[in-house]
């Protein structure tokens, strides 16, 4: 792992910048040719998890969303954190790197959606 991404795994692990709300993912190792895989999961503003099998920490991903109200996936690369232990196995937690503008503001406004109750 390098320096970088060990210093913005450590830094995310630190904190939650934003509130979690449930969204579905589609997952896939960056740069990969594999297909993504689906999750049930939830979304923050600085990153994504959900519980399923645990992915070597450092590692660089690719993550797919869709947000209203146009549901065009977006897709943004991130960085796996640690696993933490769950309930109901471990929480896969994905730390977004350098989003672009666009897609921050719109992750922003549907968590505020959400939960204000706008978004039911």
């Amino acid at each position: 792992m390098s320096e970088q991404n060990e210093n913005q795994v450590n830094r995310a692990d630190d904190r939650r910048d934003s509130p979690r709300v449930p969204m579905r993912l589609k997952v896939r190792w960056e740069g990969g040719t594999e297909s993504f895989l689906d999750r049930a999961g939830d979304l923050s503003l600085g990153g994504a998890g959900w519980v399923g099998e645990a992915l070597e920490p450092g590692k660089p991903v690719e993550v797919r969303f869709a947000l209203p109200p146009s549901l065009e996936e977006v897709q943004v690369s991130g960085v796996v954190l640690p696993p933490k232990a769950g309930a109901e196995g471990p929480v896969v937690r994905v730390r977004f790197l350098e989003l672009p503008v666009e897609v921050e503001l719109a992750i922003a406004k549907h968590l505020d959606e959400q939960l204000s109750g706008g978004g039911r």
